[in-house]
């Protein structure tokens, strides 16, 4: 959905300044496909290093739960999509703007604020459908391309603002990236993708009915977006680049005949008596596991893995993590408490589970453990199986001082959720938090597995505590150093596995090891100084 085109506009500016490394990358011409275009581990570099920058800027929200989540409904949507072997990223931008973008190598971002603005999962799935077709249809190709005739100047520019940002510590930068995108540029790439829109929409509908969600999603969230702009936002900002690329009413009516025709196409399929015949998922909810990711088996367990879509288990679990969303992307947490607070006292039918689990998450986060565990109570006897309710307990009773009784939890959810991210991190924090050698030994050993399957910073930064304090020191610094990277600082992570490869008592397996990494790193951190002197050559 092209609500605000800045950040694949960044992305295009990664594609554009690579251009300069010719013996490495070939550009892409109006109408190629993909694998004509570039190779999909250059195009899966370039989506990465996105993401990375991006997390130096602290713009985005790395909650395991929240992402697990986001992944597993993406991934249901790419299995039912006309390209399921495709390999794709979901995660959320911190941004309240209503806005949903695609970057190269299949990174999908799904701002914060668009998840908070959706109201049920069919229209979560819609904008994530858009979003899966604009990469499967090869419009970031064409987009690249038109980039590309505007002059490589202008995306060096932008790319060489967004890695001097990343690296000044100024809390300003993220603003002053967003000057950068504004003006003729922008509104030039925003109509040249308009007819992707229509495509993305119409196969959108498609996938979305094939994975088992309502095909109406999308033009009830169409719907949502032009009442937005004709009232009050709500507290969400809505762009006024929506005057210039708006969701008109002929838009809402196609998407409405998309979802109608997919609906009587179901019928046609019954036979007489009622026996359905090929039925759509969005009609059986069914789910083909296990799913290929690049020839990969991925068999998402029951913490990765989402309900039947439309059931109450999905909804409600849905709601759950929009909270979550609205809560840890906020900064305004005495404007949240005051909003849960004043909400579940004057409007019963706001006393739903996910509103006062999202009221516990704000007590949390605002250092009040015990009134969070009185509203979680409730919640969790009426949903003891409940694994957001489960963490949150855990994590209430820690915070509360009872680190006992939050690592017995912590234990029993590890036992029936094991190899899951979330809990395996907030168990590993737990045990790491007053705990001993033994305890860092418990945690270092949950964590290893996840390391080789994971590009989440606080992985490896949680594990990187959880070896110190085992007393495996090599370990706990190459994971230091992981962590570095993967937050977005490329240089720094190459300082600290140059000086840890100088110490004299490493052997040779730790030294192959810290090697291999530091030829990783190095010509990263060599081309981004070059993208930062040309920026600077070249100046804005």
């Amino acid at each position: 959905m092209r609500l605000r085109p800045l950040l694949l506009s960044l992305s295009i500016a990664l594609l554009t300044a690579a251009s300069g490394a010719k013996d490495t990358v070939r550009l892409p011409h109006l109408g190629s496909r993909a694998d004509q275009a570039f190779t999909q581990a250059e195009a899966r570099a370039y989506g990465a290093s996105m993401l990375r920058q991006m997390r130096a800027l602290g713009l985005v929200v790395d909650d395991p739960l929240a992402n697990q989540y986001l992944n597993a409904l993406g991934y249901r949507l790419v299995a039912a999509s006309e390209s399921p072997g495709t390999r794709f990223t979901f995660f959320i931008p911190r941004e309240q703007v209503i806005n949903a973008f695609a970057a190269p190598g299949g990174y999908v971002g799904i701002n914060a604020g668009l998840i908070i603005a959706t109201q049920s999962e069919d229209e979560l799935a819609a904008v994530m459908a858009h979003e899966i077709s604009h990469i499967e249809q090869h419009h970031l190709q064409r987009a690249f391309d038109d980039a590309r005739k505007m002059g490589p100047l202008y995306a060096l520019v932008m790319l060489g603002a967004l890695a001097a940002a990343a690296g000044s510590g100024n809390a300003n930068a993220p603003m002053a990236i967003a000057a950068l995108g504004q003006g003729a540029a922008m509104q030039h790439q925003i109509n040249f993708t308009r007819k992707d829109e229509a495509e993305a929409d119409r196969v959108g509908i498609q996938t979305l009915a094939n994975a088992g969600f309502d095909p109406d999603g999308m033009a009830e969230f169409f719907g949502r977006m032009q009442m937005l702009l004709r009232a009050d936002s709500g507290g969400y900002e809505v762009p006024a680049l929506l005057q210039d690329h708006p969701v008109t009413s002929v838009r809402i009516a196609e998407a409405e005949a998309r979802a109608h025709t997919l609906k009587l196409e179901m019928a046609r399929r019954r036979l007489p008596g009622g026996t359905a015949l090929h039925l759509p998922r969005w009609e059986t909810g069914l789910l083909p596991l296990p799913l290929a990711r690049n020839g990969e088996s991925l068999l998402l367990d029951r913490a990765q893995r989402t309900d039947a879509p439309g059931s109450a288990q999905a909804h409600a679990y849905y709601l759950m993590m929009r909270e979550r969303v609205r809560v840890l992307s906020s900064n305004d947490l005495s404007g949240l408490l005051r909003y849960y607070a004043a909400n579940l006292a004057d409007d019963p039918a706001f006393g739903t589970a996910s509103n006062h689990y999202g009221y516990a998450l704000v007590l949390m986060r605002s250092n009040r453990a015990a009134a969070a565990i009185a509203q979680l109570r409730p919640l969790l006897a009426a949903q003891p199986d409940s694994l957001p309710l489960r963490l949150a307990m855990a994590h209430a009773e820690l915070l509360d001082g009872r680190r006992s009784d939050a690592l017995a939890r912590y234990a029993r959810i590890s036992r029936d959720w094991p190899r899951n991210t979330a809990v395996a991190l907030e168990y590993a924090h737990a045990l790491i938090l007053g705990g001993d050698r033994r305890d860092g030994s418990t945690a270092e050993a949950l964590l290893r597995p996840l390391l080789d399957a994971s590009d989440e910073p606080e992985v490896y930064r949680t594990y990187g505590r959880a070896a110190e304090l085992a007393g495996l020191k090599i370990r706990a610094a190459e994971a230091f150093a992981d962590a570095t990277f993967l937050s977005g600082h490329a240089a720094a992570a190459l300082d600290q596995l140059t000086r840890l490869g100088q110490r004299p008592d490493l052997d040779y397996a730790q030294r192959a090891r810290i090697g291999a990494r530091i030829a990783f790193l190095t010509p990263i951190v060599l081309e981004q100084q070059r993208q930062r002197d040309s920026a600077t050559r070249h100046g804005p």
